[in-house]
Formats: structure tokens, sequence, C-alpha cells
């Protein structure tokens, strides 16, 4: 498929209602950094390997500065834990191209720039009448990013961010643009949406659009644990999304969130939830942490954007300074596993703030932990103690090991890389389609060399 073709699969000069300029969504301004400096990434534990920074501003200038590297990699929102996104040599931001290129009001779907974020998109998707399907827990992070890691937000029946992906363009090791879309190119494009960095610069996504929609949350609080071995998928089902937080002390489940769509016949939340009591005021899922930056709750209607995450786009999520692992496993396993994380619970609930529990739908992306199987999250974050935690992991990955988990690509794991790579059966053919794109070897980094291409 030329670039044609996906011009006219993104809905630039497809029919419908579209845009003839490209649209530059609010986002918060930028500090400038000085050539050469080193970026660190946004929790600050990690700091990229070369200050050599690239910062185009057209898909000509990416395809340029692609030709003239002979390493690599593109570096999004800065929200990986992981070193997926580092390079000793190259890096290209595109933090400059963020903007809206078409909205289709006949195809409903949206086109945007490969330096977008969610949060600056979703405001003028739901001022147009539009919604994306699900969001992550945050919205500051990159689109680009999010998908090409199988980030993911939750619901039982919401696949990870990369499912709303409908046709995706980028530039390959040779400065080529390549476009491949769900319509047209099958297998290929479910090699590539979720394609880790390995296969180029991703400059423009297509996204599928729902109608806009207002939404509302609600949080029960403790929760025992007990109640999840026959409750697990009957709770997962009580909303559009929903979350459950948990320190692992006394077997309890800290925090239940649950978001639902707002519909004509709604009724308020029930009092009580297997145990647990509604919450009679805003809450942050680390309960010490302030309820400012969160997302509004009690019960009360708004767009589904200020709703779907847990926090607002204008404050800090989460905690900041901290680390994150999360492992994925199917959720015919879900009670089972945990119960084996529980038994850690005296290693490790000394050293994390807290830790979430979320279903995600299957997919059909091959490099995706939820790749043909409905899953279970096991997400934590810790404190910054990294020699700690870094301990701790091999713990984690040992007891959630029969259940053939799978780590999140942009978080902290230890899972040897012949394990890993024996549990993700689509890999041989991902390391052909990255062989396509990428010969030599350009988009390759340390993380990828030992995690996919090591024995």
């Amino acid at each position: 498929m030329d670039k044609r073709t996906f011009l006219k699969t993104s809905s630039i000069v497809a029919g419908g209602a579209m845009l003839s300029e490209l649209v530059a969504c609010k986002s918060e301004p930028a500090k400038p950094v000085a050539p050469g400096t080193k970026l660190s990434n946004w929790a600050g534990n990690l700091e990229y390997s070369t200050g050599n920074v690239h910062y185009p501003k057209t898909v000509e200038e990416v395809q340029e500065v692609v030709k003239k590297c002979k390493q690599l990699k593109a570096l999004g929102s800065r929200h990986s834990f992981s070193k997926i996104a580092d390079s000793t040599e190259n890096l290209v931001s595109l933090k400059e191209m963020n903007k809206v290129v078409s909205l289709d009001k006949a195809a409903n779907t949206v086109t945007v720039e490969g330096g977008m974020k969610y949060g600056e998109l979703a405001p003028y998707l739901h001022e147009n009448g539009y919604a994306l399907p699900n969001l992550a827990s945050l919205p500051h992070i990159g689109i680009a990013g999010a998908c090409a890691t199988a980030t993911h937000g939750s619901g039982i029946k919401n696949g990870n961010l990369s499912t709303a992906v409908s046709a995706i363009e980028f530039v390959n090791a040779s400065g080529d643009l390549v476009v491949l879309s769900k319509n047209k190119d099958g297998e290929q494009f479910y090699g590539a949406v979720v394609g880790l960095g390995a296969i180029g610069v991703v400059t423009k996504l297509t996204l599928d659009l729902l109608p806009t929609f207002n939404m509302k949350q609600v949080v029960y609080r403790n929760l025992p644990i007990g109640e999840l071995k026959n409750n697990f998928e009957d709770l997962q089902s009580k909303g559009y999304s929903v979350s459950l937080f948990t320190d692992w002390k006394n077997k309890n489940i800290n925090e239940v969130w649950i978001k639902k769509r707002v519909a004509d016949n709604d009724t308020a939340a029930a009092p009580e939830l297997y145990g647990a009591r509604l919450a009679t005021q805003n809450i942050h899922p680390v309960e010490d942490q302030s309820a400012e930056n969160v997302t509004e709750q009690m019960d009360i209607a708004g767009p589904w954007y200020e709703r779907m995450p847990h926090f607002k786009m204008g404050f800090m999520p989460s905690v900041g300074k901290e680390l994150q692992s999360e492992y994925f496993v199917p959720i015919e396993h879900a009670y089972e596993a945990m119960t084996a994380m529980e038994k850690l619970h005296e290693k490790i609930s000394p050293h994390l703030f807290i830790s979430e529990i979320r279903t995600i739908s299957a997919d059909n992306f091959w490099m995706s932990p939820c790749y043909k199987k409905t899953c279970v999250a096991l997400h934590t974050t810790w404190k910054q103690e990294t020699e700690t935690v870094m301990g701790l992991l091999p713990l984690i990955e040992e007891q959630l090991a029969p259940f053939n988990a799978r780590p999140h690509w942009a978080k902290l794991f230890t899972i040897p890389p012949s394990t890993l790579q024996s549990r993700y059966e689509k890999l041989p053919d991902f390391k052909e389609l990255v062989k396509q794109y990428d010969p030599a070897g350009k988009f390759r980094n340390e993380f990828l060399n030992k995690n996919l291409y090591s024995s």
C-alpha cells in the first residue's frame, strides 16, 4: 500500500466531514532542554543513554533523521520504566508532531500525528461528538507509545488501547513511508501495531471512534479478597471499567473503582458490594495521597475522558517518584494468581504504594500480552527502592509462573529471555516482520536484543 492509499484510509481525502488543515490540540508547555542533555523518564528512575535527541516537525524530517542515523529509537512521552525506548546513539522525539490530521465523521475515525497524547486528543474528540473506546489510568501518555507496548485501561469487554487502531503509518529503516491498515493488510497489521519500537518510527495513527458519552464512577472500600473466589468476573462486569486496589495486607482489597456509562435508567450506587462499603468522599488509590489529583468520583456524571482515567491531565498522576511492574495472566486464573501473589505480602507490602488489578479483553496483536486471551493484569506501583524491587520481582514471577504470566513491555521485569520468548507464539513471525522493515537492526537496542533475540 502506498501513501495515497493511506491518505484515503485515514480519511484525509475520503468523504464525510473532515479537516482541511492540521489542528493542534492543547497541551502543557514543554520545558526547554539544552541540546545534548540526557533526558530521564517520567518517574526519574531511568536516564536515557544518549543526549542526541532529534525533534522533527514533519514526516519528511522524520525520514531525514532515520536515513542519516545508523542506530535510532523513537522516544514517546517517557512513561516507560523499562529500557524499551532507550538508545546509546540516537533518539527521535515526535513531541512537535502532536496534531489532529483529520476527523472523518463518515468513517467515525480520527487520524493523529505520532506525538499526540491521549489527554490532548480527548477534549477535542468530545467537543466534536466523539469518544475513544478506552483510556489508560493516566491521560498523560503518548498514543503511539501506548499502542506500541499494548498499554491498556480496564474493562472485561475492552481491549488494550491498540484495539482502537485501524491504520498505522511509520518510517522504516530505509527512510521509506509504510502504511498498513486493518482492512487491507491483515496479519501484517496485527504484527506491526504492537511493534515495540522495532519496525520504525510511527508518524500517524488512525483510531476508531464511538459517539461521545458521559460516565460516572464510585469507589467501594475494604472488600475481602475471599469474595473474589466466586465473584471475580461478576464484579468485573459491574461497570464499563473496574479496578481493584490492594496493598496485599489483611487479605483485603482496599478500594474497588467502578466506572459506568450514564444511562437513562440509572439508579444510585448501592451502599454495599460484597461486603465493601461505598466511599463518602473522593479518594486516591494510595489513600494517604491527595484526592485532588484524581478524577471525580461520588457517582457524579461527566464526560468520558474525565472519568475513564484515574488521574486528571493537569495534575501529577499516580505518586510520581515510583517504580512500576505488571504481569498478565489468563482470566480463568485470576483468583489463583491473586492468592499466589498475596502469599508474598510480608515481603512486598513494605515496599509498595499499591497494586492494581484490572481485566483486558483478548486481542489479535502478535506481541500483546492479551493475544487471543482475555487477561487479568496485576500491576504494582513500588516505592523507588530499585535494588529491593528488582530483588522482589523474581519472587513474584516465580509465583505467577504456573500461569505463564507475561510482563508489560514498558514496566520492570526479570523473566529470563528464553522463558519470555516461549510465551509468545507469534514471536517468530514478528521477527520476520521486523526483518522486512529493519533488516540491519537500526531500531534494535539492548532491551530488544536481550529479550527477543538472545537465547
